[in-house]
């Protein structure tokens, strides 16, 4: 906060803007999610590599952006609800299954990487603010 003339002015910003901020992440992150699993044992261990980069990248980005570690947490759960939406039999079989290493680090991997994305605090973030 600063102080002009007297008047006081926020720069967080509203509580509209958080819920807007996060409804976009939960999108993107769950259509992320979605294509992801569909690439990562079609293209292993490359398209596994990729998609943890894509998890890791996208949960840390918009939390970096929006500055919040709500945001970052919406863009976890929707990268984490994308991937778990496949997981369950569809048509008789599931898109993925943890039957290999790779369907489990497939399974783990993105919510432990977004868990660290959202946790770990950053170098721009350890200095208190006035």
């Amino acid at each position: 906060m600063s102080e002009q003339a007297g008047h006081v002015r926020s720069t967080a910003p509203g509580a509209g803007a958080v819920i807007v901020s996060c409804v976009f992440a939960l999108v993107i992150a769950g259509i992320a999610g979605v294509v992801t699993t569909f690439t990562h044992a079609q293209l292993a261990p490359w398209g596994l590599i990729a998609g943890l980069a894509v998890a890791l990248v996208l949960v840390l980005g918009l939390r970096l952006v929006f500055d919040s570690r709500v945001v970052g947490a919406a863009a976890g759960l929707g990268f984490v609800a994308g991937t778990v939406l496949l997981a369950f039999p569809a048509a008789g079989s599931p898109m993925f299954a943890l039957t290999d290493a790779i369907g489990w680090v497939w399974a783990l991997g993105p919510a432990v990487l977004a868990l660290v994305a959202i946790v770990v605090p950053w170098p721009g973030t350890l200095t208190r603010r006035p």
